[in-house]
């Protein structure tokens, strides 16, 4: 018999594949695990955890960030995107740390590459979530698309047990056993947790909390990071780099650059203590956004 709704029909397999994956999802939802949303409705999800399952929202309206309008940038860029290639091309690739300077480019290199290759596919995990990363893995791992898990502005604080998971995942899971999965994590610390004075004291014998081995807390630190087969750094720009962008974003803003503007640049900068990227655009909205521009 067939089912006619509104002059819809529905055959029934089409029918049993549906009840089929309402029940995985119910299962999920009551037994723990992840909902899998729907594949083809998105390109890009946030993870949240809700009561005892895992969910994955998608990301309607995606940045329109595009390599070409990443500028100063051009040794980072390249390596990210030569790794990146060989990742959705099926050739071995590394997991990305993306450190340094705030405001670079960082995370708009992520943003471009879903840009750059269309059948990617992003799934973006907070720190307070990376326990998830072994379940989420294996679910992925059966996926035919190539995902990227993306941790955006990533640090740990001495005592935080959220590390130990992403180091897992890093040399288990993900590493081993999904070959469509690259983790890609941005952070402005260089080891993704704090270094103090007091972990130069290792060649001096005992260290100063009476630990007996205290080189061996240090290796613990930078363990984490060094489990990133790919390390891009960022740096702060000059003030020429900068007053460049500056006069790039004007222009995009149909605005012309003058030296008067170049002056306003520099004082905007000085005031926000920092030149990038970023910094230069806002100041090229400022100016494009002022009733007397």
């Amino acid at each position: 018999m067939d089912s006619n709704v509104g002059g819809d029909v529905t055959s029934p397999t089409d029918l049993l594949a549906r009840c089929v994956a309402l029940l995985e999802r119910l299962d999920a939802r009551y037994q723990g695990g992840v909902v899998q949303p729907d594949w083809q409705g998105a390109r890009a999800w946030r993870l949240r955890r809700q009561g005892l399952s895992v969910h994955l929202h998608p990301v309607r309206q995606l940045s329109a960030q595009r390599f070409e309008t990443l500028l100063e940038i051009d040794a980072q860029k390249a390596r990210f995107q030569r790794n990146l290639a060989a990742f959705v091309e099926g050739r071995p690739a590394n997991h990305v740390l993306l450190s340094g300077a705030r405001g670079c480019g960082k995370s708009s290199l992520v943003k471009a590459a879903l840009n750059a290759w269309p059948d990617l596919r992003l799934i973006e995990i907070d720190k307070a979530d990376l326990g998830e990363l072994p379940v989420l893995s294996e679910v992925l791992a059966t996926r035919p698309e190539k995902f990227l898990l993306f941790c955006d502005d990533l640090s740990f604080e001495a005592g935080e047990s959220g590390y130990k998971a992403l180091k897992s995942v890093l040399d288990g899971t993900v590493a081993a056993g999904g070959d469509n999965l690259l983790l890609v994590a941005t952070s402005n610390r260089r080891h993704l947790m704090p270094e103090q004075f007091k972990d130069n004291l290792e060649t001096r014998g005992r260290g100063p909390d009476g630990e007996i081995h205290p080189g061996e807390s240090v290796e613990e630190k930078i363990s984490l990071s060094e489990r990133f087969g790919l390390w891009i750094s960022f740096y702060p720009f000059s003030q020429e780099e900068y007053l460049r962008l500056c006069e790039l974003w004007l222009m995009e803003h149909g605005l012309q650059p003058t030296e008067a503007l170049r002056a306003q640049a520099r004082v905007w900068a000085l005031e926000r203590g920092s030149r990038s990227g970023r910094v230069a655009h806002q100041f090229a909205r400022d100016v494009a956004g002022r009733n007397d521009a």
